[in-house]
């Protein structure tokens, strides 16, 4: 609702009336397109798909490599326990290889002596039998484990080429837009300095305080801004101010600019 305090199309109170050419008037559209683009390139900016995909991509190749240091570490205790298992079945075969020789070379005399070898060779053969197995159990655990480790870094080689790629595209689009607003703002600046500085002052602080829109045209009786129409008294208010008058919408408060179409 309009403020019925305020007339229509005149400065909120405590504020003094500010007069300007009609050409400067106009020229605030032309600002205000220039600053629209300006901020619609700022939201770009910052809403670019591939900001979204680098994030997703460095949460997941954080987690891979959190997970590479783990399968790693597997590997490297794993390979540890095979090469103990291969020691201890290499040990026991050298004494049982040992202990065969002295009974082939008939090195050994005493009946008592002969059997007690007899018995360790085959107390021997079934402890090469299960050092045997362990160490198939830890050969196998080993080769599933660098199976897994050469997925998950081929994994994280992948994620690695497709992060560079997506902030290759990124800094791309970072730079065209840059380029973009570089020379929207220059064009922005030149026409800004032909502005009066009270009425570019006004501007300013309207737009910063109304979603980046501080002037609109009225057009059609309608607020180019919050494009609300216009009651008549409010029509006939702005109708008979003068050309250099800075009206200003009942409703949103911002400049209103007449071109003529209203």
């Amino acid at each position: 609702m309009a403020d019925p305090r305020r007339p229509s199309g005149r400065p909120e109170r405590g504020e003094s009336a500010l007069k300007a050419e009609h050409q400067a008037q106009l020229r605030l559209l032309d600002l205000q397109d220039l600053d629209s683009t300006l901020d619609k390139l700022s939201h770009r900016r910052k809403t670019l798909p591939e900001l979204a995909t680098i994030a997703e991509l460095e949460q997941k190749r954080a987690a891979v490599t959190d997970e590479l240091v783990f399968k790693r570490t597997d590997v490297q205790d794993l390979g540890r326990d095979q090469r103990k298992a291969d020691a201890d079945v290499e040990q026991v075969r050298t004494r049982r290889t040992r202990n065969q020789d002295r009974l082939d070379k008939g090195q050994v005399s005493s009946p008592k002596e002969l059997e007690g070898l007899q018995h360790e060779l085959q107390t021997l053969e079934r402890r090469i039998s299960d050092l045997e197995d362990a160490e198939l159990d830890v050969m196998e655990r080993l080769e599933a484990a660098e199976t897994e480790l050469a997925e998950m870094e081929e994994l994280a080689d992948d994620l690695g080429r497709r992060l560079e790629e997506e902030i290759r595209r990124r800094d791309d689009a970072f730079a065209e837009i840059d380029a973009d607003a570089e020379q929207t703002r220059a064009a922005r600046d030149k026409l800004a300095s032909e502005v009066p500085d009270d009425l570019l002052s006004l501007y300013e602080r309207l737009r910063a305080g109304h979603s980046g829109v501080g002037a609109a045209e009225l057009a059609h009786k309608r607020c180019g801004g919050c494009r609300l129409e216009l009651n008549p008294a409010e029509l006939r208010d702005i109708a008979a101010a003068a050309a250099d008058d800075v009206v200003r919408c009942e409703e949103c408060g911002r400049i209103l600019v007449r071109t003529g179409g209203a």
